[in-house]
Order: structure tokens, then sequence, then C-alpha cells
């Protein structure tokens, strides 16, 4: 009965071809049904729906501007309410918690930025924040007290670092933490990163490392602590890789991190009690796999392969986590992010 009625769509930006595209997911079988493509000029790239799903905000990497769309709840449609001009290329864009900010990311202008939402739920101009990070910044979200945010940089073209920063919910400034950043020993390079949903742990893909760090999260200080890194790839394997997006599912048991290079999804159980991850093996995907999601019940993954265009999707094992090949789909050219939400 839940499953009749659960509908679920999904949107996945294509770059290249100016357009985002609609699927409507089944929620059973986890088939795509393609439902219309909503063309938008200027790159659209990162993804994020605001918390009471009735906003998608897109990043327009080539156009450097941050648009807001109206979701119909009907048909997970897209109506265009406003548009903001920024000063570099997001690379990643998030509402806070409560949906009153949009934080976003910008990797060659090494700024994080957070800019205020109207009552018509689109993003206002100027941004209450512009601040200067360091080069390589990549994403930017808030805890679940809504009061600490957290920015990656990479190490090959950054700082190796994870900056801290202390959130005003009301006004949406960020402060730098004490300390304002967390640097790994290791070369890993901290790209993306999700939340457990009940622990206090936090996972980061490491781009360089080719691995996962788990970090423990002070709730009261707002600081990190790294307690695990585990490897994405197989034993022995020594050729050219990048981690890129991470995901856990809505239970919290399961956390998947694609490989660029192995060209794979490795997957990993999450102790209920420690959040410790432990492997339970990786599955061939498509070309340069960049974007993915886990669907909002969490039975399914989608994966856009960068260099294909196509998106392919597996059935998650409920027992192990593994993912098991199920269809791919014709998509477009460059697809940069994968994003469901269910209704």
């Amino acid at each position: 009965m839940a499953d009749q009625q659960t509908t679920i769509h999904m949107y996945v930006s294509f770059q290249d071809d100016d357009k985002i595209s609609i699927f409507t997911v089944n929620p059973t079988s986890g088939q795509l049904h393609w439902q219309e493509d909503v063309a938008i000029e200027g790159g659209p790239a990162p993804l994020a729906i605001s918390p009471d799903k009735s906003v998608l905000h897109v990043g327009r990497r080539a156009s450097q501007q941050l648009s807001s769309y109206r979701i119909e709840r009907s048909n997970g449609g897209l109506s265009h309410i406003g548009d903001v001009p920024l000063q570099g290329e997001p690379v990643y864009v998030a509402t806070d918690r409560s949906g009153r900010f949009v934080l976003s990311a910008y990797y060659y202008q090494s700024t994080a930025a957070v800019h205020a939402v109207g009552n018509d739920g689109a993003a206002i101009f100027p941004p209450v924040e512009w601040r200067y990070t360091s080069h390589g910044a990549h994403a930017i979200q808030t805890d679940a007290s809504n009061r600490f945010a957290f920015v990656p940089h990479i190490a090959n073209r950054g700082p190796n670092a994870i900056f801290q920063f202390k959130f005003d919910q009301a006004t949406g400034r960020l402060t730098a933490n004490d300390p304002p950043r967390h640097s790994p020993q290791a070369y890993l390079g901290p790209r993306a990163f999700v939340f457990h949903p009940s622990l206090n742990a936090v996972y980061f893909s490491d781009e360089q490392g080719g691995s996962v760090t788990a970090y423990r999260m002070d709730t009261t200080r707002g600081t990190l602590t790294p307690f695990q890194t585990i490897s994405t790839l197989p034993e022995g394997y020594n050729e050219p890789n990048t981690c890129s997006q991470i995901h856990i599912t809505p239970s919290g048991k399961f956390l998947y991190a694609p490989n660029r290079g192995h060209n794979s999804v490795a997957s990993f159980g999450v102790d209920a009690a420690t959040g410790r991850l432990t492997a339970t093996g990786r599955v061939a995907t498509e070309p340069v796999p960049r974007a993915f999601n886990v669907d909002p019940l969490g039975r399914f993954v989608y994966v856009a392969g960068l260099d294909s265009g196509r998106i392919a999707s597996y059935r998650i094992d409920q027992g192990s986590g593994e993912l098991i090949p199920l269809e791919t789909y014709e998509g477009g050219n460059r697809p940069m992010w994968v994003l469901l939400t269910s209704t």
C-alpha cells in the first residue's frame, strides 16, 4: 500500500545539453520512466531540494547563476521562480536545515557562499556570505542542529582540509570555528560528505585517497575527529582513480562511494552502534561515475556516467547492502547531478 501511495521523481542535470531530465521512479521495481526535459541554459550542474520538497535550486556553471524552480507536486514538473548572479562556477548547492538559506561552494573561486531565500522560495541577491576559503572547495552542508557547517577542499589543487564553521541560522552568516579546519595527516583530498541519519558520524569521500573517511562529530563544538579510513578500491589496484560523491541510505545501514578510473561503486555496511564501515564489495558501472544517488526509500541506486551519459540502476540487497545491476538508460551529455524526491 505504501508503494502505491509513494511517488518518486528523479532529476538529472545534463550540463552540456542545457537541460534537466525528469524521470518517475517505480518504487517497487526501480524502473525509470522519462517524463520530460526542462531547458535550462548556462550549464545546469549541482542541484538541491528544499526541506519541504517544494523548490529545486540549480547551480548553472557556465552562466554563473543560481536559479530556483517551483516543484509541481502532482507531476514533479518545474516552474521557474528566479535567478541570482554569481561570481563564479557553483560546484555544489544545498539548503540549510530550515530551507531559509541556500549554501554553495566554488572550486575555482576558492569560495563558500550563502544566499537567503525569499517568501517565493527563490534565492535572493546579494549573498549574505561570499567567503574566501581556499582553492578546491567542493561542498558545503550544515549539520542536523543547523549550527555548524563544513567545507571540504581536495588535496591535488587544494589544501587537503575540511574547513569548520559556525552557522547562524537566523542570519545565514558563517564564522570560523575553533579550530578553523581539520587537515588529514594522509594525502586524502576530502571532496563530498554525508551525515549519518542518527549517529554523530560524518563520512567524506576522499578524492585523491581513493577512500572514505569516517569522522566523529562533537555536537557541542561542531568539530570533526577521524576514526576510520577505508579504501574504495580492490586490493592491488594501482591504476589512476579518484572518488566523487558519497551517499548513505535513509536507514543509515549502507553507504556508497563511486570510483572514477576503476569505474565502480563501492558499497559499505555501517555498524549501527559505532558507525564504523565494513567493505561489502563493488559493482561495475558506467565510465566516470561522477553523479549518483539513493532513492528516498533506500531500495535503489542510480549512477550517471560522465563519459557515457547513461544512467545505470541497481537494487540494494537489504541484507548485505550489495548492489544488484538492473537496467541502463540513455540520458544526455555530461550528467552532473542525480537527485530524487518523494511525494
